[in-house]
């Protein structure tokens, strides 16, 4: 079945995302179409990978009628449980193997996870079978408005930021992507019955841009563009573009919100779309200002003070310009802007604080899984610090860091496979130590802490050679902490 040729162009192998177009996330598809609007009841559907993302398009693919199949080379997490479901879902599925049932398809979704180059995919461009994201696939079965927020940093608070914002402004707002929440889920969830105020706030990375063909946010917001992923992608260029994507369906009736300060975005400013710039100096067509008290609104009134702003740090200022024009963008008025500014609380793992334990400080920073995250991170104290590092290495470059370490870093405690790179980077400008794991690696910072100093973890590095995500192993922290002052009392 796999090869059979349709008349819908959704099916069609000449629209379809070819593992050698997509090899190096260098393609300049020609062959774009209007989104489809099709029924997919009855088609044959593989989802590879059976992770959250893939195990949400398999609930929505039920859901609109589709005979789905689910293949995964490896056992996912929680497979008992997801096993009952799918068979409630009457859904067939393989694991360990891709076999040729996998490839019996009319379409093939793709998890996040799942390598450009996985064998799968190589044969489903021979075979003709059209490739596409989560998010891709979701996006056909929603007609609400699309924000997305994409960066190498500071996406998840800035998604919840605007989520928040909408929310005050009157959107019944649906916050979804990489954020945790599968973009399939929520559109599931309203399917036949959206409402009239609702928008859709999502949170994209890379990897699910990276096998887009139709989809097309209202507003785009761009926040940064820094090494990341490079033990994914060839090179900076191929994770910019893998990234720059997101544009390519917007049309002049659409807008972009980016970082005037990031020059990284700069050469891939590519769009159609109207750009709208945001920034912590003052630049033109910005439609918030700052200076050293204040931010002004575009009616050039005060929207806050910033003694009042929530969240420290000049990164977060930047996430909240970020998310204040796109809301602005939505005609969502300062006074929901301003309330957002000055009570959002912040997001989990992103320099979380957690406990004050006989006057050291512990803060959760988790999701800081690149350099520039840590570099981020290490502006925002003036503390002496006890940083907890590593994991799986990214590619990234730690000695940028080093300007960073010399002034308050007390000792690095390393933990995962990246510590020994790490404690290469940093040798002779500042102490090491290695760990066996998180738990070991808060009770050794601890231990070298005094009152006033701070316990940092953020890794530079993704969690996967530990811990299933960012989150377990963030959680891991905090449970290590709790578990010292259980000890400690």
């Amino acid at each position: 079945m796999g090869g059979k040729q349709s008349s819908s162009p959704l099916l069609d192998p000449r629209n379809s995302i070819r593992i050698d177009d997509i090899k190096h996330i260098q393609n300049t598809m020609t062959n774009w179409v209007d989104r489809p609007t099709q029924n997919l009841s009855g088609k044959n559907v593989t989802v590879v990978g059976g992770a959250r993302s893939g195990m949400a398009v398999c609930r929505l693919l039920a859901e609109v009628k589709a005979t789905a199949f689910l293949t995964d080379q490896k056992e996912p997490v929680d497979w008992t449980e997801k096993k009952q479901e799918l068979s409630q879902l009457g859904i067939e599925y393989e694991i360990d193997v891709h076999t040729e049932k996998s490839l019996e398809a009319d379409l093939i979704v793709v998890s996040p996870g799942v390598p450009l180059d996985a064998d799968i995919l190589t044969q489903a461009g021979e075979k003709g079978i059209p490739v596409v994201s989560e998010v891709e696939l979701a996006s056909w079965f929603t007609n609400l408005p699309i924000v997305a927020v994409t960066g190498s940093n500071g996406k998840t608070t800035t998604t919840t930021m605007l989520a928040e914002m909408c929310r005050y402004g009157g959107y019944e707002t649906f916050l979804a992507g990489n954020i945790g929440f599968p973009f399939s889920d929520a559109v599931r969830s309203i399917i036949g019955n959206e409402p009239k105020n609702g928008l859709h706030v999502l949170e994209v990375s890379s990897f699910q841009m990276e096998h887009i063909r139709h989809f097309k946010p209202k507003v785009a917001v761009l926040l940064n563009l820094t090494a990341d992923h490079l033990d994914r992608y060839t090179d900076m260029d191929a994770y910019a573009r893998a990234k720059m994507n997101i544009l390519n369906k917007m049309t002049e009736n659409d807008q972009v919100v980016y970082n005037e300060d990031d020059p990284g975005l700069k050469p891939y400013l590519e769009t159609s779309a109207q750009l709208i710039p945001f920034s912590l100096s003052t630049v033109p067509n910005a439609l918030f200002t700052v200076n050293e008290t204040k931010i002004y609104d575009a009616k050039d009134e005060i929207l806050i003070y910033l003694k009042d702003v929530s969240l420290r740090g000049e990164h977060n200022l930047s996430n909240f310009l970020a998310a204040a024009t796109a809301s602005n963008l939505l005609n969502i008025d300062s006074n929901s802007i301003g309330k957002v500014m000055s009570s959002f609380p912040g997001v989990e793992h992103r320099i979380e604080f957690v406990d004050n334990l006989e006057g050291v400080e512990f803060y959760n920073d988790s999701k800081a899984t690149n350099v520039e995250s840590v570099e981020v991170a290490l502006k925002s104290f003036d503390n002496p610090l006890l940083v907890i590092m590593g994991g799986l290495d990214k590619g990234g470059d730690f000695r940028q860091l080093i300007p960073f370490m010399k002034s308050n870093v007390k000792k690095i405690v390393l933990v995962g496979k990246a510590a020994g790179i790490i404690a290469e980077a940093f040798s002779g400008v500042v102490p090491t130590q290695n760990a066996r794991d998180i738990y070991s690696a808060v009770q050794i910072a601890f231990q070298l802490a005094q009152s006033g100093d701070v316990v940092l973890l953020s890794p530079g590095c993704a969690s996967f050679d530990q811990f299933e995500n960012f989150e377990e192993r963030g959680k891991a922290f905090k449970a290590a902490i709790a578990n010292l002052k259980r000890t400690a009392s």
